[in-house]
């Protein structure tokens, strides 16, 4: 019997371990499956942030969507340029299709900026004015804007003292001093054209006078006008006169002008015919142009024996200025502007080379000084010696000679 009892005794005891060995499981797959619980919990509120936010960047991109649905579902805006302002609240308008318009316009818009020749978009059913908007220009026609102010000075500028006085009496005066010629009764010239050979500094005389006056400068050259369709070129010309206009003071320098005022001669071809009418444009412009002084207009050619008589008579461009190769006193002035920043050797001679360089333009001169300064870094020195400047000379005048000598054989043989 006591034996059963000890039997049953160690029978319960190995019972109660085993349960407790199945607590211990349990209670270590509940803290795993806890675990695992709190992970999804976390994982389900951070699921839950971005899902707001996602549904917050949709309800803001639905609300964009539908302000841009309604923009295209209103009714097209009609364009119109103004023809006058009659009074406070009234204009007249020539609309895009054609027919002129009398209409109302609110009071609350810029009247600095309803003014005749302005563009405006009208609404399609009672024809009030919405908004003004900006000119119409081709990009081609800001893009020519060179800079507000160029950096050429007078002082950079050397063997040209003469055509430099001429230049400030007729494009820096009426700018800067307009009543002198008031006080005096004449109309300040409206513009002047530079002639001379190439590299010779026609286009620096204009870029120092536009900085001179603190003017606007607007660059073009002549080929640029000369367009594939019909009528692209004379629209390009009054664009160009009236982007100046805006940026009052301004100089207009029309650079190569022959490439569109050669002589009018009988011709059959469209394209000629083109580059006449846009010719014809240019010499519009320049007859309706006021000379009020604020604007200078400065042409520069090569070739002044082909330009058209009826560009160069008065009252169109009123001042023909010669821009000759310089002599040897403008060589030495030229040398010593484009030597004033080199390392010269003690031995270098400007007089000497003012005297060998004699044909050179000062785009040659400039040219030499730079390839003098390839000789010296080539020889890996720190200066310039006269020899770097004699190889330089034999190098330049030698493409120079090369090339007249084949324009030359151009003449007598073709």
């Amino acid at each position: 019997m006591a034996e059963n009892n000890e039997d049953s005794s160690q029978a319960l005891l190995m019972k109660i371990e085993e349960l407790k060995d199945e607590l211990n499981l349990l209670k270590e797959e509940n803290s795993k499956t806890k675990r695992n619980l709190m992970w999804k919990v976390r994982k389900l509120e951070k699921d839950k942030v971005l899902t707001e936010n996602e549904k917050i960047r949709l309800e803001r991109e639905v609300k964009s969507l539908r302000g841009e649905v309604e923009r295209f579902r209103s009714p097209p805006l009609v364009l119109a340029t103004i023809n006058e302002v009659i009074d406070d609240s009234r204009m007249t308008v020539k609309s895009s299709t054609g027919p002129n318009f009398l209409i109302n316009y609110s009071k609350f818009l810029d009247p600095n900026l309803l003014q005749p020749g302005a563009r405006v978009a009208l609404n399609q059913q009672t024809f009030g004015v919405v908004e003004v908007l900006p000119s119409e220009k081709d990009p081609n026609v800001s893009g020519m804007e060179v800079e507000e102010k160029p950096t050429i000075s007078y002082e950079d500028i050397g063997g040209l003292d003469d055509q430099v006085v001429e230049v400030k009496e007729t494009v820096e005066l009426p700018i800067t001093k307009p009543e002198l010629f008031k006080e005096i009764g004449i109309d300040p010239p409206k513009g002047i054209l530079l002639y001379g050979p190439p590299g010779t500094g026609k286009t620096l005389l204009a870029k120092a006078v536009a900085n001179e006056t603190n003017a606007t400068f607007i660059k073009i050259v002549a080929s640029e006008f000369v367009k594939k369709y019909i009528g692209e070129g004379a629209r390009l010309v009054r664009e160009v006169f009236e982007l100046a206009k805006e940026k009052a003071p301004a100089i207009i320098f029309i650079d190569e002008i022959d490439a569109v005022a050669a002589k009018r001669l009988k011709s059959s071809t469209s394209g000629d015919r083109e580059v006449q009418r846009t010719l014809m444009q240019l010499l519009a412009e320049l007859d309706g142009f006021e000379s009020r002084g604020d604007i200078g207009i400065i042409g520069a050619t090569n070739r002044p024996d082909i330009l058209d008589p009826a560009l160069l008579r008065p009252g169109r461009f009123d001042r023909f200025i010669e821009v000759p190769e310089p002599n040897e006193e403008g060589r030495h002035e030229i040398l010593s502007i484009h030597t004033s920043k080199m390392n010269l050797d003690e031995e270098a001679d400007l007089d000497l080379l003012s005297t060998l360089t004699e044909g050179c333009s000062g785009a040659d001169l400039k040219a030499i000084c730079t390839e003098a300064g390839m000789f010296a870094i080539r020889a890996e020195r720190g200066y310039v010696t006269v020899a770097d400047f004699m190889d330089a000379i034999e190098k330049i005048m030698g493409v120079n000679r090369d090339d007249e000598l084949q324009k030359e054989a151009g003449v007598m043989f073709g």
